[in-house]
């Protein structure tokens, strides 16, 4: 009996708010994908992506970098580009998708909370209009759990599911913790994905009237239920020593600690170990609080043997060291987001461009599982593993 060899389906991505392409990478290192257009309206953002692609040898976009802003491609010469680069990528590829995260402070509870009403809320419309217009086979929407739990910004959330829906799109959510899929970070997104009515028919799935994707498995690629990771006995807060050895304590996941990931990355040594700001005032403030002391607005300092909280890098947010005198580096921070060693920003990029860049972008592990996590959902539609839309009970 002769095996029948499995054609892989080849994805072309058009990303849009890329920043340093930490989502963009997951895909471009999921078998299938390659990313053939970027945007990203910030310039020393755009720097820092081309120079660590670079870095990586990944090849560049076919249709090339872009820093328009995303409304310049609903209007005029730039939609025309847009429209005319899709439809000659479906020549060349077998699916055509879109994937971002718009600016999302305007969602967040600790950030400007100014939801759809706000200039970078606003953008989380024009994403969705994009879409709408464009009509990819399928598309990505990363934002922030207020989003998703927000009374007030929950109705916005709403709206942009029903206009997805009208035009034609199945849709599948889930509030997922980048901590699930091995990043040492407690950071929780809300994720949406939509599939196009006639792609899902064209790959083999039968439909019904329900225009969400149930059959959709989110857990197909998770390592650690996060809930149980959370619950265990992590330790706490403990005296300041600087320089100090600690033993690893037991019952804890060690490989979603800080220092597994500072070892793993060998930050000490990493290009980017030299990039952090300097205190102003002295070092009192950075002596004076515990390993582990994280429960603050700003000035939290990490635990070593412990997970980070959410990598957020601006709006005064500062996190210390566990075992120094000192903020975290850049290369610490991106051992944080799970990015692989040979990921170097360039040192001539500011402190503020470097950290605003890595404390935006998505945990590296979290966009390779999500990119994962579509390819199986593609490749068991096409192979009538999943046959229904729904999930049928036997």
């Amino acid at each position: 009996m002769t095996d029948i060899k499995k054609t892989e389906t080849k994805i072309g991505i058009f990303s849009f708010f890329a920043g340093a392409g930490f989502l963009d990478l997951g895909f471009e290192t999921t078998q299938g994908f390659e990313t053939i257009f970027v945007n990203e309206y910030h310039k020393p953002f755009m720097e820092v992506y081309k120079a660590t692609r670079k870095g990586l040898k990944i090849k560049e976009p076919i249709y090339g970098h872009s820093t328009d802003d995303i409304c310049a491609f609903l209007d005029n010469e730039k939609a025309k580009t847009l429209k005319k680069n899709i439809q000659e990528s479906k020549k060349k590829f077998d699916l055509i998708g879109f994937i971002g995260g718009p600016p999302c402070p305007d969602f967040s509870v600790g950030g400007k909370n100014k939801g759809i009403e706000g200039e970078n809320g606003k953008l989380s419309g024009t994403y969705i209009e994009l879409i709408v217009r464009n009509q990819p086979d399928f598309f990505l929407f990363e934002n922030v759990k207020g989003l998703y739990r927000t009374k007030k910004h929950r109705e916005f959330f709403d709206e942009v599911k029903l206009k997805l829906i009208t035009n034609g799109y199945y849709l599948t959510e889930k509030l997922i913790n980048a901590i699930e899929f091995g990043a040492p970070q407690d950071r929780e997104r809300i994720i949406l994905i939509g599939f196009k009515r006639n792609v899902l028919t064209d790959l083999g799935m039968e439909l019904n009237g329900s225009p969400e994707l149930k059959s959709f498995d989110w857990n197909s690629k998770i390592l650690y239920n996060a809930k149980e990771i959370l619950s265990k006995n992590w330790p706490n807060q403990e005296q300041f020593l600087e320089n100090a050895l600690r033993p690893i304590p037991k019952g804890i996941e060690k490989k979603l600690t800080v220092q597994h990931w500072f070892d793993k990355n060998d930050v000490e040594n990493h290009p980017n170990s030299i990039h952090y700001f300097q205190p102003r005032a002295g070092l009192s403030k950075f002596l004076s609080i515990q390993e582990g002391d994280d429960l603050k607005k700003s000035y939290k300092r990490l635990h070593r043997w412990r997970y980070s909280p959410t990598a957020a890098y601006g709006n005064n947010e500062v996190h210390l060291h566990p075992f120094k005198p000192r903020r975290i580096s850049a290369a610490e921070a991106l051992a944080i987001q799970s990015l692989p060693k040979n990921f170097i920003i360039p040192e001539h990029i500011t402190l503020s461009n470097m950290f605003k860049t890595i404390g935006n972008g998505v945990p590296y592990l979290a966009a390779k599982g999500l990119a994962e996590t579509i390819s199986v959902f593609i490749e068991k539609v096409k192979s009538k593993e999943l046959k229904y839309a729904e999930i049928i009970s036997k």
